[in-house]
């Protein structure tokens, strides 16, 4: 049974013939090279497309390792393409051919090739491909698989399939693993083989401690607000004898953010308009890595259930900030939060993440932030309880956690 990506396939056939390179990016393991080869290809032949106008490389495997060479690649091919006919190029790993930027320029300049690249490196395509291409390079940024589409596959009990889907996450070859046992071992050697040691070579990173160190911090406050220097206390409480700097720790998690492993969203004053500097919160783009860094010890369904709605937020194209409310209490000024604030376009929503508002107080507790925003975009309520949607006297929507993530038009409708 194929794992449909959709969402990505109906992106990629917008974006055909468009001019411009399209640049797949996204943690590794995620199905980067799963969309283009078969599901992209699939598509193209079954659209009409000759097999032999389809020319594939996988630049990471040693058989290509002399196409890694600029002019070995384009030579190749080049002497692919026999006609005038459209050819479709895809290049898996791009990164790994040395001035690959003057590559995919040369074939910018041939009307008759369409180019589609991956990467699992974010620093090839925010530095190097978006100054050398200047508006010629398209992204399509690719998360592991959402629970709609987890689902899809796994059908049956959604209580059961949810949790499943927040314990080992959403890599694809997760889900073909047949038992627990067998899904937290590939856990674990993608977390040290692959992830890690990407991080660490890619960086030149000389103590792995001091990372792994922080990424299991970040892991066990998933949603909570931070910053280096925050970070730089939490090492010394552990260790006295650790000289880690804040700048130190800035860089790691930037490391951490170009290697798609987390994401950070940043806090903005909405009465004030503003963003505020520090600090951040960071979530993980795959809740199987995160628990993987505990050990599968810290499963809080709370913390979990926000990070995989700023995932899904993400994957549907927003951008996600944390909202800041400031009210007057007598002679204070109190900061509210209001989870996410998503943007796309002119579509703006105010997101509150509720594992269940079982009592008066907690309704309060969510409602407050909301109800002093002073503007009339829709304020959303998602809970973890399998409820019918409805929407309170204040006008706030409140929505179970299936309806939002297994509807893509759920905050719309």
């Amino acid at each position: 049974m194929e794992i449909k990506r959709d969402y990505y396939l109906d992106k990629l056939i917008r974006k055909r013939h468009n001019g411009l390179v399209k640049i797949v990016t996204g943690i590794r393991r995620c199905g980067k090279s799963y969309l283009l080869d078969p599901i992209y290809k699939n598509y193209l032949i079954n659209d009409g497309v000759e097999e032999n106008h389809i020319i594939k490389l996988e630049l990471d495997s040693i058989e290509n390792e002399k196409y890694c060479n600029p002019h070995e690649l384009y030579d190749y091919i080049m002497s692919k393409v026999k006609d005038d006919d459209m050819y479709y190029i895809i290049l898996d790993e791009v990164q790994k051919c040395s001035d690959f930027e003057s590559v995919l320029n040369s074939f910018l300049h041939k009307k008759n090739l369409d180019v589609y690249v991956t990467g699992s490196n974010s620093k090839f395509l925010s530095s190097d491909i978006v100054t050398e291409f200047r508006g010629r390079g398209d992204e399509i940024k690719v998360y592991p698989l959402s629970f709609s589409e987890f689902y899809s596959f796994k059908n049956g009990d959604k209580n059961s399939a949810w949790k499943e889907y927040i314990t080992y996450g959403g890599l694809p070859l997760v889900l073909l693993q047949t038992s627990d046992e067998e899904k937290v071992d590939y856990l674990n050697i993608q977390k040290n083989n692959v992830y890690v040691n990407d991080v660490i070579e890619r960086n030149n990173i000389q103590n792995e401690e001091e990372l792994k160190k922080l990424v299991e911090m970040i892991s066990s406050s998933v949603g909570s607000l931070t910053n280096p220097l925050k970070l730089a206390n939490s090492f010394k409480s552990y260790d006295s004898t650790t000289s880690i700097s804040n700048k130190t720790i800035y860089n790691y998690l930037k490391y951490l953010e170009d290697g798609f492993i987390i994401e950070k969203a940043e806090r903005y004053n909405i009465k004030g308009k503003k963003y505020i500097e520090t600090p951040q919160k960071y979530y993980f783009t795959d809740m199987g890595i995160r628990n993987s860094f505990l050990n599968f010890r810290q499963i809080e369904e709370n913390h979990i259930m926000e990070n995989v709605i700023y995932l899904e937020l993400r994957r549907r194209g927003f951008t996600v900030d944390v909202g800041v409310v400031e009210v007057r209490n007598n002679s204070s000024l109190l900061q509210l939060e209001i989870d996410f604030i998503a943007n796309k376009g002119s579509e703006k929503y105010y997101i509150q993440s509720s594992l269940n508002l079982d009592t008066k107080e907690k309704m309060e507790q969510e409602i407050r932030p909301l109800i002093n925003v002073n503007d009339f975009f829709k304020r959303i309520i998602i809970v973890k309880d399998d409820i019918v949607k409805y929407q309170n006297e204040q006008g706030i929507v409140i929505m179970g956690i299936y309806d939002f993530l297994l509807d893509s038009d759920s905050l719309i409708r």
